[in-house]
């Protein structure tokens, strides 16, 4: 009896799921079109082609400015218009510095000098290319030669200066050694300047990507004892982009600051070096031993210092302006030229860039040649698609930066919403981006199968989320920083996603020599059945985003999504007066107990600030308001509008991110105009949501907290007024 019912049970879900008759944004009649359409565009797409063109892409290094790097744009240029697109490549003019010279040497108390050299590996020709690979570096690095006692940070992040505090270190003309991970690497720097130090260097500990993790390469997939991560330094927490044209594109004749009046270049020397190379320094540490959280796995103990080890660190760069060359290509819509969406990849890399970026550019290619192919045959999009082919990513996110600023204001009118990719690999769908697209997603992830289980991705991404503890629900993550998407989200206001899978596909292979293609097909990859699922799922949430009858924005997952990061700011608050309040008591209490007692051995800290109740209620009514419009909105129905008010609510759906910007941008930050997500200050990549309140309370400045509650809450009634403007109009 009980099977019985659970088969009916089954009958009814199955018979349930095959009645929705409609899809986000679609009416009926157009839901079957769009999903033939789909199953079309599914069955073209070649793994073979993403193998041969990475084989092609990877086969040489190029970081920007290269002569291979500007052939693979010229190449990608090609094919796009073998396909159909109208192409096109805009060049803009960069700041790149690449080292001259790169010394590092234990001075004291015994002597070392650091090797600063990546070896081969048997197998992987591409590693034995000699002067053709790029010297591992940090770009925009200032130029130094400083010399002065070695101490241990372990990953150099405010809490780990609030450690140092605590035990009465500092690092106040000191050079400081930094682990890789924990955060991004130019917060690393940055810290250590504000702290007082002359110096930075940033090292891979075997326990985040090397021996510890499992084999090195060639054997295995991690960091070998000389591998080294390259990457950039440049503060893109103020503004990524260019660092001598902030705000506006770096075209030939721009205007350029001088680079001494760069505010995004280090004010201190870093330099990365690798395991081998960092050993010999912290072996000659002494002073503390480090906390248990801050051992890594090398053999030895793990000392702060300051000293008795002293480090020679000089660096020279030569600093250049080079040509970054971004493919552009485009697709005419047959309905709504004027309407846009985007896609982009960047295609530089710091050495070969197999996985990074070229695994996640191949797969874009091969979306973009089957949509052409179905355009040749009469299935052309109703908006403009435009695919883009990023260069200068990897220094700071310069190309796609460039570009943007240069056309920000035809992009905001025109552009629907911005889809990027990187690199992927074998594993687990990641999703991120504006909550107004979670919806359509979703659902889309719940219509492309994953290649190794043959469920849905949706519910291989659902399943993991449970295993690791959090909800099952389908979300998308908040957009920090670190790839392409900035500019488009954060500085224009574009609605923006940010799509790969990974997972299984752990390595250390990230900006070293190694990141080739052997390495690629051994251990990320193989069959690169995930970089078809890539272009699958991107490929249909850009046909989606072209053919919807009315744009499928949705927000009421919004709202819920913003709620959840409004609960949580006033929570933190909550947690951080009561800490205070606890220690404050305790403080008291210590004195009372020693006035009583004078004989008693205690030393007096300091009490802390208390900290203010502030006032939430303009956002939280705010949210309220919201709560309601999104409501009205949801009911609205697409087979009742004419198609005149489809025509104008699809001009308005587009403009609606931008309302959730500010002219003037986050304190300090003008560069970021987003008010609900932003890389955090001193996170580098990792996102703080609704930035300037979190921030502001964050960093005890209880005056800009109350200004920046009121100018969201502004932020958030006028997205409010919009949205009903949406629904009445």
């Amino acid at each position: 009896m009980i099977r019985t019912i659970f088969t009916s049970f089954l009958i009814l879900f199955s018979f349930a799921v095959n009645a929705q008759t409609t899809i986000i944004g679609f009416t009926e009649e157009n839901t079957k079109k769009q999903q033939q359409l789909e199953s079309a565009f599914e069955a073209k797409l070649n793994a073979e082609n993403l193998d041969k063109w990475m084989q092609r892409m990877s086969a040489q290094p190029h970081w920007v400015g290269t002569e291979f790097g500007r052939e693979n744009a010229e190449w990608i240029q090609k094919q796009f218009k073998s396909w159909g697109y109208d192409t096109k490549i805009e060049t803009y003019q960069v700041l790149f510095p690449f080292p001259k010279v790169r010394i590092v040497e234990l001075t004291a108390p015994t002597t070392y000098k650091a090797k600063l050299t990546a070896v081969p590996v048997e197998g992987d020709e591409y590693t034995a290319q000699g002067d053709a690979l790029l010297p591992s570096y940090n770009a925009f690095s200032t130029d130094g030669d400083v010399e002065a006692e070695l101490v241990f940070v372990n990953y150099g992040i405010p809490a780990d200066y609030e450690e140092l505090e605590k035990l009465g270190i500092s690092v106040k003309g000191k050079i400081v050694i930094a682990k890789y991970a924990g955060s991004w690497r130019g917060i690393k720097p940055k810290l250590a300047a504000e702290n007082g130090a002359i110096g930075c260097l940033i090292y891979s500990d075997p326990q985040d990507d090397g021996y510890v993790r499992g084999d090195v390469y060639p054997k295995g997939a991690f960091k070998n004892k000389t591998g080294v991560q390259r990457g950039s330094v440049m503060d893109m927490p103020t503004y990524p982009g260019d660092v001598l044209t902030p705000g506006y594109g770096a075209t030939k004749d721009a205007k350029r600051l001088n680079r001494k009046d760069a505010p995004t270049i280090t004010k201190i020397p870093v330099l990365p070096i690798s395991y081998e190379d960092a050993q010999p320094l912290l072996e000659a540490l002494e002073g503390p031993i480090a906390p248990k959280a801050w051992k890594g796995g090398l053999p030895i103990t793990y000392h702060i210092g300051p000293g008795p080890a002293k480090v020679h660190l000089k660096l020279e760069f030569d600093w250049q302006l080079k040509p970054a060359h971004n493919v552009i290509a485009t697709m005419k819509g047959t309905d709504f030229p004027d309407q846009w969406v985007m896609r982009g990849n960047h295609h530089d890399a710091w050495v070969h860039g197999a996985n990074d970026p070229i695994s996640g550019m191949v797969a874009l290619m091969e979306e973009a040649r089957a949509v052409g192919e179905l355009a040749k045959k009469g299935n052309k999009p109703k908006r403009t698609l435009v695919y883009c082919a990023w260069d200068a990513e990897e220094p700071g996110l310069i190309g796609s930066t460039e570009w943007v600023e240069d056309h920000k204001k035809e992009l905001q009118q025109k552009v629907v919403a911005y889809i990027n990719t990187d690199g992927n690999g074998r594993g687990f769908l990641g999703a991120g981006g504006s909550h107004s697209l979670q919806a359509m997603v979703a659902e889309v992830a719940g219509t492309v199968k994953d290649p190794q289980r043959g469920v849905s991705i949706k519910e291989r991404r659902s399943a993991v989320n449970l295993v690791n503890g959090g909800k099952e629900a389908f979300s998308l993550y908040a957009l920090g920083s670190g790839s392409d998407y900035t500019p488009f989200i954060q500085h224009a206001g574009i609605a923006a996603l940010n799509l790969g899978f990974g997972g299984e596909n752990a390595g250390g292979e990230y900006h070293t020599i190694y990141d080739t293609y052997p390495h690629y097909k051994r251990f990320k990859d193989p069959e690169f059945a995930y970089g078809v699922a890539l272009a699958n799922t991107a490929g249909r949430i850009s046909l989606r985003l072209a053919n919807a009858d009315i744009l499928p924005f949705e927000f009421k997952q919004w709202h819920s999504t913003v709620s959840t990061y409004l609960e949580e700011v006033m929570k933190s608050c909550d947690t951080m007066r009561k800490e205070v309040e606890k220690h404050n008591n305790m403080v008291d209490k210590n004195v009372f107990e020693l006035a009583a007692d004078p004989r008693k051995p205690f030393k007096n800290p300091l009490r802390k600030e208390a900290v203010p109740y502030l006032d939430f209620t303009p956002l939280q009514n705010a949210m309220a308001s919201l709560k309601s419009s999104v409501t009205a909105f949801s009911e609205l129905d697409i087979a009742d509008l004419s198609v005149t008010k489809r025509r104008d609510l699809n001009k308005q759906l587009m403009l609606a991110e931008q309302v959730l910007t500010s002219e003037s941008g986050l304190p300090r930050r003008s560069w970021y105009k987003h008010q609900i997500y932003a890389p955090g200050f001193y996170t580098g990549y990792g996102v703080k949501t609704l930035p300037g309140v979190r921030e502001a309370i964050e960093q005890k400045n209880w005056n800009e907290a109350e200004e920046q509650i009121k100018k969201l809450a502004g932020t958030l009634n006028d997205f409010n007024a919009y949205i009903q403007g949406m629904t009445t109009m």
